[in-house]
């Protein structure tokens, strides 16, 4: 017996050494895992869980429908029975506003939760390039998505929308049959944020309707190329499809105008509708950003025959009035912070000669609404915009 290793002697002893090796999660199983952990992050910073309604905020609303789906499938609740700390799976929430659990089967609340069920194995009984009534009424209504390869220049846009949506500057509305879809606009359809990254031009099918090519993007990082009937089709069926409003903007320098105060003008930040090649590559990140006095819109009325505004038609992204403020100062701050983002780009103007415009930027907006920000409260002095990082950068110096 002295000779015996450890492993013979627990052998002797009857114990196995071969322990049960933990089962590993399918992709499927992780998507709900973390799905359900956001729930739970949610709770804890909240105090309760998430809850259907109107009045709640619509990530609030979008985790209440997900939490209604998971407590609706018993493999999910299987699953998470171990990783349930606040008894959310047993809990007996609000039932989902548009969907009754019970009524779907185990694929189509697994799609609710937007998970794609994993395909079964192939068998003689399984049909083949064969689509399913859903599939092609869903490829009807809204194009196929594929992964979005310049998502990383958009994704500050859709940080920007959620904490915008979380501090009231914008709100969700329903989508109203018919209503109108413009370029720049963001959306919630189908428990995604959809931005309108592009309106192509308007044609006419057949039958006479006019109709428009759109790229979307969605912030889960895939995009579609969609026309505009099928869009507002699905936003109208979609019962929790919203339309994300413009933010609501206030005079720079406090959020109240006093009687005394005098309006000293606008500041203006425009996107070009030029088709250079350039130009159109980067359309969401080429911004024009300049003060006036005037009325914005007349100041463009006459952009495509102007070389200011790169020749071409511009449409206007965001605006932010001014009030007790020196115009010529404030756009040479601009001018400053911005300059390493500044394109360098020459276009011939109607004569013939070489121009190179000055105002134009690569720079996201939510940079420029920070940069707004900053002066507005005064801390903008000594920093610079740092295009490798997407962030305004303290050097030290003064403006």
């Amino acid at each position: 017996m002295a000779n015996l290793t450890d492993e013979e002697l627990l052998a002797e002893l009857g114990v196995s050494l071969d322990s049960k090796k933990k089962a590993a999660l399918t992709a499927e199983e992780e998507r709900i895992i973390a799905g359900f952990e956001d729930i739970c992050r949610f709770y804890e910073e909240h105090g309760h869980a998430p809850e259907h309604g109107e009045d709640k905020d619509i990530f609030e609303r979008l985790y209440a429908v997900r939490l209604d789906r998971i407590r609706a499938l018993e493999k999910c609740r299987t699953l998470l029975a171990q990783r349930d700390p606040h008894g959310l799976l047993q809990t007996a929430g609000n039932k989902a506003e548009s969907v009754d659990p019970n009524t779907l089967d185990d694929d189509a609340l697994l799609a609710e939760l937007g998970i794609e069920a994993e395909p079964a194995a192939e068998s003689i009984t399984a049909l083949k390039h064969v689509k399913s009534r859903a599939e092609v009424r869903a490829a009807e209504d809204v194009a196929s998505r594929e992964p979005c390869k310049d998502f990383e220049a958009f994704r500050p846009l859709f940080e920007q929308v959620k904490a915008e949506l979380k501090s009231g500057s914008r709100e969700t509305r329903p989508f109203g049959q018919e209503a109108g879809i413009r370029q720049g606009e963001f959306f919630i359809l189908g428990g995604l944020t959809a931005y309108v990254a592009h309106v192509g031009e308007e044609f006419s099918n057949q039958y006479g309707h006019k109709n428009k090519r759109l790229r979307v993007i969605y912030d889960n990082g895939t995009e579609s190329d969609v026309l505009m009937r099928s869009l507002q089709a699905s936003l109208y069926k979609d019962e929790a499809g919203r339309r994300i409003t413009d933010p609501e903007v206030g005079p720079l320098f406090g959020n109240q105008i006093e009687p005394e105060d005098l309006e000293s003008g606008t500041i203006y930040v425009l996107r070009s509708l030029s088709d250079n090649p350039y130009i159109a590559e980067h359309r969401n990140l080429i911004h024009k950003i300049g003060v006036t006095g005037g009325d914005v819109k007349k100041r463009i009325a006459n952009a495509k025959h102007d070389a200011t505004y790169l020749l071409a038609e511009v449409e206007i992204v965001a605006t932010y009035k001014l009030f007790n403020i020196n115009r010529t100062k404030l756009e040479k701050i601009f001018h400053r912070v911005l300059a390493p983002a500044q394109i360098d780009l020459t276009i011939q103007d109607r004569f013939g000669h070489p121009v190179q415009p000055k105002e134009w930027f690569l720079v996201p907006l939510n940079i420029i609404a920070e940069t707004v920000e900053m002066i507005s409260n005064g801390t903008i002095e000594g920093y610079t915009y740092n295009p490798a990082n997407v962030s305004l950068d303290s050097n030290g110096s003064k403006p």
